[in-house]
């Protein structure tokens, strides 16, 4: 089944360098079957609902979703087309009259790596473990309004809703909450861990195009594909996880065609990759914002003169040039433009020191304090971003200075639970290509994202009544609202939307960007 979305949306919108990893003459002897790829670090879990470091990254060729979007050709290149949702696990859906009941008719015949025929006893069974665990998969049916999901027949499902949705299609082609392989899990469940989880830290059990096969903790895990899967053969049988935490090593061994894929070079070697003829790196949409973020219930930040002078006194286009080296675009919503509804009209914060320098003496603001600005490692711009804005708030004479925290201290410290930091360096964004969706998880009091626990009963409203609006022109004001109210009480300091590069092989094609920024092993090919 296919629905056409276009009337429910917002418009358009640990080795060194050298080591070998299996010589280019051997990858030719394997028919070229096997994928090499270099990663910072190998997979540390493969619960889609625990997300570890390397996690996200696999999980999303094990685990597929009920339904997907349609797909768009562009300059020669594949892209996801948000507009267009096809069935997927799937085959078909209705829905009731109200919009609060679902039903789900799965494909048949569609089996796991073990065998087992995938039935909406599975789909039940996987959602009532994100429901159970309360992380990603149970902040997703909140948002999507879902309530309930239980089997009405062998291949039938029902989702049950609090109130209509229009999310609910799009988080359907999530990997999770994952659909998994409930009989095979369940054989290795106990009465301590009822959902597996345990067994989970080094297995995979889904239905998708690919599934574990080996694990070596630290350096590498080895993919190998689902014999049983639905659609046509993968062109890569096997695909190799190595961690190889130098990003030069990673560059080296992908010039030397030891590898064919890698995750993530620096900004600073895109420049350098794309003249290189041994190598391809390509671009996708940025739909991350990278930010420095004010937490309002420290002074000075609950005063919103403060927080407004900040904006002004930022350079955004010398930060693309500084520390993005021009790979990105300058932010003006807290939408990106890569999600339907995208509304920079409400941006204001063109770089204007006086203007900064006039709401700081309106706001009574004390210039002997000083402001810290926390940053971690886990993305590679944070450190060059934070002394870039401390600098640039030192020239109208605020005291500020970066400081370094631990990646593990910056994720427990912006946590829901703590969230204590009241100045930091972060990005985030959907993996929902949905305006509500977005700003349900940056900008709502429960949004998951919501790092700095920026609360206002005013942007909850609106979020709230879009989520359960099937009226478009209403749903429509409402997010232009809110992304006006957003830019008023300016929580944070928006900088940009960075570009997301990956880097191939040049005999690689078919990559098709995700909005979780993860290649999908089953699109790509040589040739």
């Amino acid at each position: 089944m296919t629905i056409e979305r276009r009337d429910l949306l917002l418009g358009t919108a640990a080795l060194a360098a050298g080591s070998s990893l299996g010589a280019p003459a051997v990858l030719a002897q394997r028919g070229g079957r096997t994928l090499l790829l270099a990663a910072p670090g190998a997979p540390e879990g493969f619960d889609g609902d625990a997300l570890r470091p390397g996690t996200q990254e696999v999980v999303v060729q094990v685990y597929e979703g009920l339904t997907r979007y349609g797909r768009t050709l562009r300059n020669g290149r594949p892209y996801l087309n948000p507009d267009v949702i096809e069935g997927h696990l799937a085959e078909s859906w209705t829905s009731s009259a109200d919009g609060k009941s679902w039903v789900f008719k799965l494909r048949q015949g569609v089996k796991s790596p073990y065998g087992n025929e995938l039935t909406a006893a599975d789909v039940e069974w996987s959602w009532a473990k994100s429901f159970a665990q309360r992380r990603t998969g149970n902040f997703i049916a909140n948002v999507a309004n879902v309530t309930a999901v239980k089997a009405q027949s062998r291949y039938e499902v029902v989702f049950t809703l609090s109130a209509p949705s229009l999310i609910l299609l799009s988080a359907l082609t999530l990997y999770v909450p994952g659909i998994y392989d409930s009989t095979e899990v369940k054989k290795h469940a106990t009465a301590e861990d009822p959902w597996g989880l345990k067994w989970m830290e080094s297995h995979t059990a889904g239905f998708g195009a690919y599934h574990l096969e080996t694990l070596r903790a630290g350096e590498q895990a080895i993919f190998v594909a689902n014999p049983n899967y639905f659609r046509e053969e993968p062109h890569f049988n096997r695909v190799i996880f190595r961690a190889v935490p130098s990003a030069a090593s990673r560059i080296t061994l992908l010039r030397s065609g030891q590898v064919q894929w890698i995750h993530r070079p620096l900004l600073q070697q895109v420049a350098e990759l794309r003249s290189d003829r041994r190598v391809k790196a390509q671009d996708s949409f940025g739909r991350t914002i990278s930010s420095i973020r004010m937490n309002l219930r420290f002074k000075p930040f609950d005063n919103k003169l403060v927080r407004q002078a900040l904006n002004y006194a930022v350079d955004k286009q010398a930060l693309i040039q500084g520390v993005y080296f021009g790979l990105a675009e300058q932010a003006r919503s807290i939408i990106p433009p890569i999600v339907a509804g995208y509304d920079p009209s409400a941006f204001s914060y063109d770089h204007d020191p006086a203007k900064a320098k006039a709401l700081l003496a309106q706001a009574n603001f004390d210039f002997s304090q000083e402001l810290e600005i926390f940053y971690s490692q886990i993305f590679n711009w944070e450190e060059a971003l934070s002394i870039q804005v401390a600098s640039q708030l030192q020239a109208i004479g605020v005291k500020a200075r970066a400081v370094r925290i631990s990646d593990s201290d910056m994720r427990a410290r912006g946590a829901p639970a703590r969230q204590d930091m009241p100045m930091f360096a972060f990005e985030d964004g959907p993996i929902v290509l949905d305006p509500v969706y977005t700003t349900y998880l940056l900008a709502h009091s429960r949004g998951v994202s919501n790092r700095a626990r920026f609360a206002d009963p005013r942007m909850d409203a609106l979020i709230d009544e879009a989520r359960q609006s099937l009226d478009v022109p209403r749903r429509n004001e409402l997010m232009r609202q809110a992304q006006a109210l957003w830019m008023e009480e300016a929580p944070w300091i928006v900088t940009v939307y960075p570009s997301v590069w990956e880097a191939m092989a040049p005999n690689i094609s078919g990559w098709c960007p995700h909005p979780d920024d993860h290649e999908r092993w089953y699109d790509l090919k040589v040739g």
